[in-house]
């Protein structure tokens, strides 16, 4: 399928002004009509869900730009982006790692609140 900016723009959930910053930053390619309109596929739809996923994840626009560069430059760079991949997936697992280790001390604290609420009202005639 064929889309226009605003139709691409609906189907991403990314504004208009977001998708000229990607593409001035070489985050997206859109092909071109003959009346030098962006044109964007589902290709393209794919990528955008991924650079979204890769934001979400915290992977700075650097990195993402890095990745989009390599990407372009075709499949000669697959260990590379794997690579970097990896590095962000253990970068990700870390970073779940403690919030989990934050979610067990918030625990801790509200468990020790609910004793402490329990035991004044037991106190309380």
């Amino acid at each position: 399928m064929d889309y226009s900016i605003g139709e691409f723009s609906e189907v991403t959930g990314l504004g208009i002004h977001t998708l000229r910053y990607y593409e001035h930053e070489n985050l997206i390619t859109p092909m071109r009509n003959s009346s030098n309109r962006r044109r964007y596929s589902d290709k393209d739809i794919s990528w955008i869900a991924f650079i979204k996923r890769l934001k979400a994840t915290g992977m700075p626009i650097k990195e993402i730009k890095r990745y989009a560069a390599l990407r372009a430059e075709g499949d000669a760079t697959l260990s590379e982006r794997m690579e970097m991949l990896i590095q962000h997936r253990q970068s990700l697992r870390e970073q779940i790692r403690q919030l989990q280790e934050h979610e067990a001390k918030l625990a801790e604290k509200i468990s020790f609140y609910q004793q402490e609420i329990e035991r004044n009202h037991e106190d309380t005639p």
